[in-house]
């Protein structure tokens, strides 16, 4: 690389820091040091990583200005690793955020956190681009998005950009063991819609316990699947009870998604899935029946 193009590039990672360096926030809301958030809205909404955020309230919020205000949280989703928290500020420099369809492994990223009064800055690449995944508690996050950042002070909670300069998402380590990874603004969007008018992620609910089983080849042959969901529970007046559902029986698909593990219902247990009915499709003494089942809501609790 030229000399000129290089100053070029470090001037320019340098005007990017400066610029989202304006949206990122340090929180003081754990023992172990402080972690880092970012503006979500001007009236005083912040994004943070669950993880790093232990309190609920009496949190102590450092501004890109220098001033500290408190703030408490609205909400949390720990199946994304999210939490949102509502500053005792207004005027705030809300970031603007940039999907991540694109990226691809190999792309540059940097990472502004805030772990004292000024940023911290960190250049690193994706390591891993694909599709969406779950975290380990079942919440879904749109891209799988695992970058070469080291752990360090403030990571967590901190303003992750391209190097065309627009917001992707939050950096955490919270989702994948060792690594460090990024919620997609999507998922963001997602989630803090959800913070910020529940104070919790609304689940679909069926009111049932099941574990995966081979069917016998008689019966296999008959629903046309080698797999199922066998039902060990039925929760009195649940949506599974009030379709009809029966322990023992053999649950072969639900919205016309075959079933062969319980991680296969998660798809249908997202919040706007609830109020809608789905048929399932189940294998009762050797027969195949088809049942109709309203998917309930499990109401998450408010911090």
């Amino acid at each position: 690389m030229e000399p000129d193009a290089l100053t070029a590039l470090s001037r320019r990672t340098a005007s990017l820091v400066a610029e989202q360096a304006a949206h990122v926030v340090r929180i003081e809301g754990r023992r172990r040091g402080p972690a880092s958030g970012v503006v979500w809205s001007a009236d005083g909404l912040v994004v943070a990583a669950h993880h790093a955020v232990e309190r609920d309230d009496e949190i102590e919020v450092g501004l890109p200005t220098g001033d500290a205000v408190s703030a408490e949280v609205v909400g949390r989703d720990p199946s994304t690793d999210l939490a949102l928290l509502r500053l005792g500020a207004t005027g705030l420099a809300p970031a603007v955020w940039f999907d991540a369809e694109g990226l691809a492994a190999g792309e540059l990223v940097l990472a502004i956190a805030r772990p004292g009064r000024s940023p911290r800055a960190s250049l690193a690449t994706l390591a891993r681009a694909a599709g969406e995944y779950r975290g380990a508690g079942g919440g879904r996050i749109d891209r799988f998005l695992e970058t070469t950042l080291a752990p360090h002070p403030g990571l967590s909670g901190a303003l992750v950009a391209g190097a065309d300069g627009g917001a992707l998402g939050i950096a955490t380590t919270g989702l994948v063991r060792g690594a460090a990874m990024i919620v997609p603004a999507s998922t963001l969007r997602r989630v803090v819609r959800s913070l910020a008018e529940h104070g919790a992620i609304r689940r679909g609910f069926l009111g049932v316990a099941t574990f995966p089983v081979r069917l016998p080849q008689a019966m296999a042959t008959a629903a046309g699947q080698g797999g199922a969901l066998l039902v060990s529970f039925v929760e009195p007046d649940g949506p599974a009870a009030r379709a009809g559902l029966l322990l023992g029986d053999a649950l072969l698909a639900l919205g016309g998604a075959a079933l062969a593990e319980p991680g296969d219902l998660l798809p249908l247990l997202e919040e706007e899935g609830i109020g809608r009915s789905v048929p399932a499709r189940v294998l009762r003494a050797g027969e195949v029946r088809e049942l109709a089942l309203t998917v309930g809501a499990r109401e998450g609790r408010r911090p």
